[in-house]
């Protein structure tokens, strides 16, 4: 089970747990500390290709800043973002394919 936080570390951590027959986990402590969870927060669940991934949902928006590293033309404005969610969400209703390959995937 690989456990995905704070994008920004690059250190690996790993744990056991066991199922209980109730289907319940229970996230070893270092982990929980490591990712910062705290009681009532949500994790998402997802299984790629055979690997369980919990990804806590804890995180701010703020927490993401620099994930991607700077925006090659610069940053940009609220009206370019907008313009810019606006054409893939329309991308999206529609079925099209994003312009220039890779965009959006």
């Amino acid at each position: 089970m690989y456990l995905v936080s704070n994008f920004s570390e690059s250190k690996k951590m790993g744990a056991y747990a066991s199922l209980t027959s109730k289907g319940q986990l229970t996230i070893p402590k270092d982990v929980r500390d490591a990712l910062s969870l705290k009681t009532g927060d949500m994790i998402a669940w997802t299984v790629v290709d055979g690997y369980l991934i919990g990804t806590p949902r804890n995180l701010d928006f703020a927490d993401l800043a620099g994930f991607l590293g700077d925006p090659p033309g610069g940053p940009a404005s609220l009206e370019e973002i907008d313009a810019a969610v606006r054409e893939a969400v329309g991308r999206h209703v529609v079925g099209d394919e994003p312009k220039g390959g890779n965009e959006g995937a």
